[in-house]
């Protein structure tokens, strides 16, 4: 495993956790913006198997044609980690 300070290139997952951490939730448009990340869900679920507690409230909004569309927020959780509590990133 390696720790998440010793890689010169952050991985998405490290970057999406990140972004957690310093504003309590994201969106998969946030993902978009921010890293490039079209697969969010996918990232978490790896977060997830990581040990990660990062829980999913599905929102509501209006499209700019005025329909109603649905959208996932992830939240990363106090405590945060499941088993030891090892902040670091497999790759």
């Amino acid at each position: 495993m390696i720790a998440m300070t010793d890689t010169t290139k952050t991985s998405q997952c490290e970057k999406i956790l990140t972004f957690l951490r310093e504003c309590g939730s994201i969106t998969p448009l946030d993902a978009i913006r921010e890293f490039s990340c079209l697969r969010l869900g996918a990232r978490i679920w790896d977060l997830k198997q990581k040990g990660y507690k990062i829980r999913t409230d599905i929102e509501s909004a209006k499209n700019r044609y005025g329909d109603t569309v649905h959208y996932a927020r992830y939240t990363l959780l106090e405590g945060e980690m499941e088993d030891d509590g090892t902040d670091y990133i497999s790759n």
